[in-house]
Formats: structure tokens, C-alpha cells, sequence
């Protein structure tokens, strides 16, 4: 197992690259420039501009470039009696310890570079601070999809046919049926504007009021993880049926195995495959955050960068969040296939 988990990652490398090839020259090939506006920028100004984020450079020069930024690393230590301070920018900063005044060793690692939209900030900077936001209201969404999908699905095959089976089957098909965009307001009306039990709006850090965030994280999670919940229940019955047909469930039937051993010990573990192998994009795109849930929420995710970095052409922004999405798909499907192994013994990766 060990030399497969190495493997597979050795085989991001090449995958990512691949990735930052198609989408570099997909985004350039797109008319239009992250400098184009309704009333054109004096001629000088732009030549500037592109001189100053080096966009009059040959695109492999610019690709170059960027894929150089995404591999530096710094390493500080204190000098001259002052702590140790990073000279750049980077997605990810260590130091230890963390407060700055006293900081003994500084690690940073990845610049994506600046984001055109603003020279205030840069796309380390929106990652580092959106980033956090959509993967806690992504995964909080998954866990509500796991709580509710997994049962309704095991409830749903075991009694089929059964008025629990049609109202179970319901509220699947509902869940996916209604978008998100219905979904969001339908619940800040009915729960928060009629019954006032949740907050209609805005974010509350963690680490703020742990109480609050919690207020504020259910109805967005919820809305984000509704359709998915709907998705692992239809799954989960169906595979739930194909497998309690199995000769081994007969067979443990016929040994005198307890119905709930019969269920828990053989069944489930085996129903549980497919559902974790849809288990991985789904983490990735409920992780990443949803534009449409985020401004009906109004919360200051990543989705909204994405997306309007893709109309803004801001190039940086939008290589940063691709390759993030990307390598968060690729390590969510390593953890499905290691799943595979601990779910079903006979599945063997070395």
C-alpha cells in the first residue's frame, strides 16, 4: 500500500502539469485581455501594464514564469538580533513560533502571484483567506450529506416497497430536483425570516464565536450538501439491493447469522464501494465552495474569485484556483482508492 500512495503521488506531478498546460493556453486563447474595458485604457498605460506583469513576454516565457513561482520556497531565520521575517508572499507560511515579534524560523512555499483585479493583494493572499471559508462549508455540507443520504438509502432497500421506501425515494428525488438558487432562499425565508432560528446571512470566523459560526454554517451548508445527500441516497439503496441478492448474504443467512450481523458485517461495507467512489469529486466540488451559495449567503468564499476571475481575465487567479481544485480531486480520489482496501480486503493495490 505504501509503495502505491507513493506512486500515485509521484503521478500528480505530470497530471498537474498537464492540467497548467491545457488550462494556460485555453484561458489565452480566449479573445480578450485582463486589461480590455468599455472605455479603452490610453495605449501607453496598457503597454505599461503588460510590461509590469510581464504579459508582453512569448507565452512560454509567461508559463515558465508562473510554474517557477508555484515551486519557490524561502527559508528565514533571525538576523541581527530581529526575527525571522519572509522577504515574499507564499500560499502556504510556517513559523515557528507564530508570533511574528518573536518568530525564530520562517518556512514559505508557492507564489502564485499577483491578481490583476488588485494591487493590494495578490492570489496567495485570496487562497489563503477565501480558501479556509468554502472548504469549512464544504465539508460541514458533506457530513450533513453523509448523515442524511447514507441512512435514507440503507432505510430505503431494506424495506423496499414500503411507504418508508416511497417517502424516502421522495425526498431523494427532491433534493436533487430543487437547484440551489431555490433551495438557499427557500430555507432563509421559512427558517430564518419566519421562525428566526438561523441567521439569514454573512460569515462568523471559528475561532471569533464558535457558537455563532455554527448559526451561520448550517443553512449554507445545508443548502450546499442537499442535493448531494440526495445523490449517496439513491445510490446507497441501489447498491444496498444488488448486494443483499448476493450468494454470500444468503449463505450467511443460512449459518443462523443474526439479521444485523448479516447487515452490518457483510453488507454494508460492500454497498458502501460505489458510494465512496462518487465520495471523490463530490468532496472537491462541495469543498471548493459554490458561487450561487455564496452570494446567497453572502459569504466571502472562493467560488466568487473563480468565477469572476475567468470574465475579469485575471490569468493568475484563475491558473491558482484550477490547480487547487485540481490537486484536491487527485488526493480525493487516492483517499477513495485506499477506501476501496479497508471496505472490501480482496482489493489489493501492491
Amino acid at each position: 500500500m505504501g509503495r502505491y500512495i507513493v506512486r500515485r503521488l509521484l503521478w500528480t506531478i505530470p497530471v498537474v502539469l498537464v492540467i497548467s498546460v491545457v488550462t494556460f493556453g485555453l484561458m489565452h486563447a480566449v479573445p480578450g485581455g485582463p486589461f480590455d474595458r468599455e472605455k479603452p485604457l490610453p495605449k501607453e498605460i496598457r503597454e505599461n501594464l503588460e510590461k509590469y506583469y510581464g504579459l508582453n513576454e512569448p507565452l512560454w516565457r509567461q508559463y515558465t514564469d508562473y510554474m517557477g513561482g508555484l515551486i519557490r520556497f524561502e527559508v528565514a531565520l533571525p538576523s541581527e538580533g530581529k526575527p525571522a521575517k519572509l522577504q515574499g508572499n507564499y500560499v502556504l507560511e510556517l513559523r515557528i513560533p507564530p508570533n511574528p515579534k518573536e518568530t525564530q524560523f520562517a518556512f514559505g512555499l508557492c507564489d502564485m502571484g499577483p491578481t490583476y483585479a488588485s494591487r493590494a493583494r495578490t492570489v496567495n493572499d485570496i487562497i489563503r483567506e477565501q480558501f479556509p471559508i468554502s472548504a469549512q462549508v464544504g465539508a460541514v455540507a458533506l457530513i450533513i450529506a453523509l448523515a442524511i443520504g447514507v441512512p435514507l438509502g440503507l432505510v430505503s432497500a431494506l424495506k423496499q416497497n414500503s411507504w418508508i421506501d416511497y417517502t424516502s425515494m421522495f425526498f431523494a428525488v427532491l433534493g436533487v430536483s430543487v437547484p440551489n438558487m431555490v433551495m438557499g432562499p427557500l430555507l432563509i425565508y421559512i427558517l430564518s425570516v419566519q421562525l428566526h432560528w438561523f441567521p439569514s446571512a454573512r460569515w462568523v470566523h471559528l475561532t471569533d464565536d464558535p457558537g455563532k459560526w455554527f448559526m451561520h454554517m448550517i443553512l449554507p451548508a445545508f443548502t450546499l450538501g442537499s442535493g448531494s445527500s440526495a445523490i449517496i441516497a439513491r445510490l446507497t439503496r441501489a447498491s444496498m439491493l444488488q448486494v443483499i441478492r448476493e450468494d454470500y448474504i444468503r449463505t450467511a443467512r443460512a449459518k443462523g447469522l443474526a439479521e444485523r450481523a448479516v447487515m452490518v458485517k457483510h453488507a454494508m461495507k460492500n454497498a458502501f464501494i460505489p458510494v465512496a467512489t462518487v465520495l471523490g469529486p463530490m468532496f472537491a466540488a462541495v469543498i471548493t465552495g459554490s458561487l450561487i451559495v455564496e452570494q446567497i449567503f453572502a459569504l466571502p468564499g472562493l467560488g466568487k474569485y473563480f468565477v469572476t476571475s475567468i470574465t475579469n481575465r485575471d490569468y493568475p487567479v484563475i491558473m491558482g484556483t484550477t490547480l487547487l481544485y485540481a490537486i484536491l480531486i487527485i488526493l480525493a480520489n487516492l483517499v477513495v482508492d485506499i477506501t476501496y482496501a479497508w471496505l472490501d480486503p480482496r482489493i489489493r493495490f501492491d
